[in-house]
């Protein structure tokens, strides 16, 4: 229970369908002013997803991320179930969260993630020098950020995950991958009705047969892996060591939809991020002046464990994931009663955290709507108050990594080459973020030229 006064449960808007719709189409600005004008917490209904009370201050984030790990759960229907399956961690809750968290996070251990330091700065130099998803980066070509860092992070995740170094099953993987993504769009994921077949030619069949094409590829792995008897040090051969107290390993499916979890969760997240990252930089020139003078400390072809090191990089990214959360909302339904800022809720209820409005709390950021990595440097962010990858018993057991993988992946571009937003993008409103599968990002792909 929370420790704050009882207080009256907040007044549902009747408009229930316009402000879902505007919650759809841009969530940053309609929850602000769901703050502006009904305070905080308040209520929003999604339909077919129920009604969330939301949250979006240091102390409702404090109750929220603190709720027992037997009290929580998921919410049911989840818009992501069928991208992720529901022997995911993510969907996961109570002992059984516990367990296959605790298989999960030794791959995801400092040491471990630093072995992949060199993988990710060459899967930038591979994505620079053409042989990505799209042309060289050389002077006077366009390049859409994008396509390119999706490349760039789907490279990395597919050698973490299953220690992929064949350029022709790295190819099926990618084509399976990004057909699968493609093929899970705003209306399936929003609107669970649509999710029925129709003589094999709905959306939802197109995505079924994409799922089952990634599907076969992740269980053609397993199954040679198990074959081989050499289980690897990537993060297949982590969970296919790995056991549960009660000496039992994860079932072939459950491996499959934990690997089909990493897969999506793991490069399109940060992808999003190493956009936000690059349009934010080339929007404010001085701030990437700052950046450019660190960067050259470390010399013309840095170690990329020297780049994860420096502290403006690393403030950056940090400011960057303030601004643009990958996954701007974190849902929990509760198993039983609970108290969230002294709104009584039940067994059943859905409680959630606005993150964009955490990261913009005036208590806690000053100018928070200022592109200012240098408040990272000033002083240390608690975790309810700064949260980009959720927290509490949930929190995204892969942050590690995301957060190694933006700071090489940033700085490995800034060291190689000079970009300039294209002239649609630098100037003007910043793009709306928009859901993209599991994650956030700019409606469309934003394009920059290489000088």
């Amino acid at each position: 229970m929370g420790g704050t006064t009882t207080r009256a449960r907040p007044r549902l808007p009747r408009a229930v369908l316009a402000h879902a719709l505007w919650a759809g189409i841009d969530f940053d600005r309609y929850f602000r002013w769901r703050r502006a004008r009904d305070g905080d917490p308040f209520l929003v209904r999604f339909p077919a997803f129920g009604t969330a009370l939301f949250t979006g201050t240091r102390s409702g984030a404090k109750e929220l991320f603190r709720a027992p790990a037997h009290a929580i759960r998921p919410p049911d229907p989840n818009p992501i179930e069928p991208l992720i399956g529901t022997a995911s961690v993510i969907l996961a809750h109570g002992p059984r969260h516990q367990r296959d968290r605790a298989l999960l996070t030794p791959g995801f251990h400092g040491e471990r993630i630093r072995r992949y330091a060199n993988t990710i700065r060459d899967s930038v130099i591979i994505e620079l020098d053409g042989g990505g998803a799209g042309p060289a980066w050389r002077p006077g070509t366009r390049i859409d950020a994008r396509l390119a860092a999706r490349a760039i992070t789907l490279r990395v995740i597919l050698r973490a995950v299953f220690g992929i170094e064949d350029e022709r099953r790295r190819a099926a993987y990618t084509t399976a991958v990004v057909d699968f993504l493609s093929a899970f769009g705003g209306p399936l994921m929003l609107v669970p009705a649509l999710r029925h077949s129709a003589f094999g030619h709905a959306p939802w069949d197109r995505f079924l047969r994409t799922r089952d094409r990634l599907d076969e590829l992740v269980t053609a792995d397993i199954a040679a892996r198990r074959a081989s008897g050499a289980a690897g040090e990537d993060l297949l051969g982590t969970l296919l060591r790995a056991r549960y107290d009660d000496g039992t390993a994860m079932t072939d499916t459950e491996l499959r939809e934990q690997l089909r979890t990493l897969l999506v969760a793991g490069h399109e997240t940060t992808a999003t991020t190493l956009v936000w990252a690059l349009y934010r930089l080339h929007r404010q020139p001085e701030t990437l002046r700052r950046l450019r003078a660190e960067l050259a400390t470390a010399g013309p072809d840095p170690d990329p464990r020297e780049l994860a090191r420096l502290p403006y990089l690393e403030a950056v990214c940090q400011e960057t994931l303030r601004l643009h959360p990958p996954v701007p909302i974190v849902l929990r339904r509760l198993t039983e009663p609970f108290e969230l800022l002294g709104v009584e809720l039940a067994a059943g209820d859905t409680m959630g955290l606005a993150t964009p409005l955490l990261h913009s709390d005036p208590e806690v950021w000053s100018e928070p709507d200022r592109f200012m990595p240098e408040r990272f440097l000033e002083r240390r962010y608690g975790p309810f108050e700064f949260a980009p990858y959720g927290g509490g018993s949930r929190r995204c057991v892969g942050a590690p990594l995301a957060d190694y993988e933006l700071r090489i992946t940033l700085g490995t571009v800034l060291s190689r080459v000079e970009l300039a937003l294209s002239p649609r993008y630098a100037h003007g409103r910043i793009p709306l973020s928009v859901p993209h599968n599991i994650a956030t990002g700019p409606r469309a792909g934003i394009t920059f030229d290489i000088r």
